[in-house]
């Protein structure tokens, strides 16, 4: 899943994408606010990571502004204002979270995931879908009590269409969420990884629906 780190720290930004590229999740990152409005404003982020003391514009008129463009993009503010007031504002103005800085990674990892999980309304953070059943935390899966091998690329794919089980996923969509920018994307690499998943988890797992997406299919077929 792939989230926007917003945070004007060098050292703490780098040490943040990569705890969270180590924990499973694609991850961008920006600086200030305005850079963070511009990225926002383009979609596909899961979940957004905002310091408040940004440079040129507040966190919290960040937050407030996307709030008023209906993005429901969930929002975890980690941020060194540790005053109830702050945290109170925050909340108030749409955030989802609220971590004080020094913090430790494992918990921000959790309750990044906890985001997810109520933003895909879901109680627990296991998925399943007919035999197969996805632990986002431990980045493993099994078929009927089976482990199954995945490489990270398929684990990816496979939990982005599990979280949007019962909805078509389009090809634009799995991609926002698989790379960040800079990233290349191969022309038919996503068709390569639902290929392997297929072969892993039964050919009718993973069903295409022509011209838009994929979903899942839960069959042997």
């Amino acid at each position: 899943m792939r989230l926007l780190i917003v945070e004007d720290d060098p050292l703490l930004g780098d040490g943040l994408c990569a705890g969270l590229r180590e924990a499973g999740f694609v991850v961008d990152w920006v600086r200030d606010g305005p850079a963070a409005e511009a990225a926002l404003a383009g979609g596909g982020f899961a979940a957004v990571v905002l310091d408040l003391g940004l440079p040129r514009l507040d966190g919290r008129e960040v937050l407030a502004r996307r709030r008023a463009a209906a993005d429901v993009t969930p929002v975890l503010v980690l941020t060194a204002r540790d005053q109830v007031r702050d945290k109170v504002e925050a909340l108030n103005l749409g955030a989802d979270d609220y971590l004080v800085k020094p913090f430790d990674l494992d918990e921000l990892t959790a309750r990044l995931r906890a985001l997810l999980r109520r933003a895909g309304g879901q109680a627990r953070d296991i998925l399943q879908a007919g035999e197969v059943a996805l632990d986002p935390a431990a980045r493993s899966v099994t078929r009927g009590g089976v482990p199954v091998t995945l490489t990270g690329r398929e684990f990816d794919v496979l939990e982005l269409l599990m979280r949007q089980r019962g909805r078509v996923v389009t090809r634009r969509q799995i991609e926002d969420q698989l790379y960040s920018w800079g990233d290349e994307v191969e022309s038919n690499v996503l068709e390569v990884h639902i290929h392997h998943l297929r072969k892993k988890l039964g050919s009718g797992f993973i069903r295409t629906v022509r011209g838009v997406g994929y979903t899942l299919g839960e069959g042997d077929t």
